[in-house]
């Protein structure tokens, strides 16, 4: 792969990790609640989720995905399903004393965490279809595939860590500000209400014919 592939394909995820998404919604509600320390986990989960996307894809069954209706369709709802009981969560959350380093003293496990950002990015088909649609264009199929998808895979996870990381340290950060029981149940409405918000939009997602 040459230099010039690799910035476009940089510079293509950067836009892509960058835009607002169930993954940014969940790292953002993640370090609001636990802090940018317990964080970390989310951020795994969902670059695990990320990873398997890419194989799907990589593996031709993203074609599979893109071409069938019924497969789509129960992955989309599936996705659906789950952000709204994210949403449903976030929306019963009590407020709780938000100790010195900003994380919430409570007994979620990191596995507890990293299983739900996974979640989050591999219940998403509309991801896989936009690998599908995007990274044929910087494959190569006179080069070793195997080692392009893996720099594609690392340059990848290594941007999407990054942006997670700085939606999850901006929300930690809010989280120091918002002491007051009251201020932490508008918090945990509002991001339950981007969580229903992220599901509505999944659900509009059409299967392409």
């Amino acid at each position: 792969m040459s230099w010039q592939v690799w910035y476009a394909v940089f510079g293509a995820w950067c836009l892509i990790s960058l835009s607002p998404g169930a993954g940014a919604v969940a790292s953002m509600a993640t370090g609001m609640r636990f802090g940018l320390g317990r964080g970390y986990w989310n951020i795994v989960g969902l670059e695990l989720g990320l990873l398997l996307q890419l194989v799907v894809v990589a593996a031709g069954l993203g074609a599979l995905l893109a071409n069938s209706t019924h497969a789509f369709t129960v992955i989309k709802w599936f996705g659906v399903a789950y952000l709204v009981y994210l949403g449903i969560r976030q929306w019963r959350a009590s407020a709780t004393h938000v100790p010195d380093d900003g994380g919430e003293i409570g007994q979620t496990s990191g596995a507890a965490i990293a299983l739900r950002g996974f979640l989050v990015n591999a219940s998403n088909p509309k991801a896989t279809v936009v690998m599908l649609a995007v990274i044929p264009q910087f494959i190569a199929p006179h080069e070793p595939l195997l080692l392009q998808y893996a720099i594609i895979a690392i340059t990848m996870i290594a941007v999407d860590m990054t942006v997670m990381i700085g939606y999850t340290g901006l929300a930690s950060r809010v989280l120091r500000l918002m002491r007051s029981p009251r201020q932490q149940r508008a918090t945990n409405r509002t991001f339950s209400g981007l969580f229903f918000a992220a599901a509505t939009l999944l659900a509009t997602v059409r299967h392409a014919v």
